[in-house]
């Protein structure tokens, strides 16, 4: 399995990545209106930067290798 770089997943990754961003910078005002308040202020902060992650590995194509061994798991011989 070799490596190929994708535009798109490029873009879209950055994408992904710039909302993270904004989320962990505005964290606070999103959990005291969509959360409980001052108690899930961990969580959202969590999922930020879970969110920052996954732009990373989506901005470097390294998603689909990842499905590709997840899946090979499942299904053996594909």
């Amino acid at each position: 399995m070799e490596y190929e770089f994708s535009v798109g997943s490029f873009f879209t990754g950055l994408l992904i990545l710039a909302i993270g961003i904004a989320f962990v910078r505005w964290y606070q005002p999103i959990a005291d209106n969509f959360g409980s308040g001052v108690s899930s202020y961990d969580h959202y902060r969590l999922y930020a930067l879970i969110a920052c992650g996954l732009g990373l590995v989506v901005m470097l194509n390294l998603h689909t290798m990842f499905l590709r061994w997840f899946f090979s798991l499942l299904f053996p011989g594909i």
